[in-house]
């Protein structure tokens, strides 16, 4: 038989090019012998691209605990907190502006109480101090009598 052999230029090949890489890292270690008693439980975890596999269960993540059911009735528009704020305020603005007015209203009173009852009072003091007899003829008022006086004097010094 006539094998053919690939002629190899001598320039292009070593003798280093064609010694094999040593099979030692790839060789199996010599492995324990691991017994289904001495090997704890074992649970199925789903991996990165979905698949699930064994995983010891010490070395598995925690589950996953499901989260409560949310409450989804609608909140008010303003917080009840806020509200209280808010109608705190109304209504103390409200009440200023009450007291105030009112307070105005007492003041004008008491203004137009003092001027009109002055009035009458000096009404009355001038009806007290009238003299009686005016009233009893009838007459109104004082008698005045006046007298007026007129003094010409012409002068020629000239």
């Amino acid at each position: 038989m006539n094998e053919h052999v690939p002629t190899v230029r001598p320039d292009t090949v070593t003798a280093a090019a064609y010694a094999p890489a040593p099979l030692e890292p790839y060789a199996p270690a010599p492995a324990a012998v691991e017994l289904a008693a001495e090997r704890g439980p074992v649970v199925w975890v789903p991996d990165a691209y979905g698949r699930m596999v064994p995983m010891p269960k010490h070395l598995a993540p925690p589950p996953i605990v499901r989260p409560e059911p949310r409450d989804l009735t609608p909140l008010p528009l303003l917080d009840p907190i806020a509200q209280r704020f808010i109608g705190a305020g109304i209504g103390g603005g409200t009440l200023a502006a009450g007291v105030g007015w009112g307070v105005g209203e007492v003041i004008n009173a008491a203004a137009g109480f003092t001027s009109g009852a002055a009035i009458w009072i000096a009404l009355t003091v001038l009806a007290w101090r009238m003299p009686a007899r005016s009233l009893a003829d009838g007459r109104r008022g004082s008698t005045v009598n006046i007298r007026k006086a007129v003094i010409k004097r012409s002068h020629f010094h000239g």
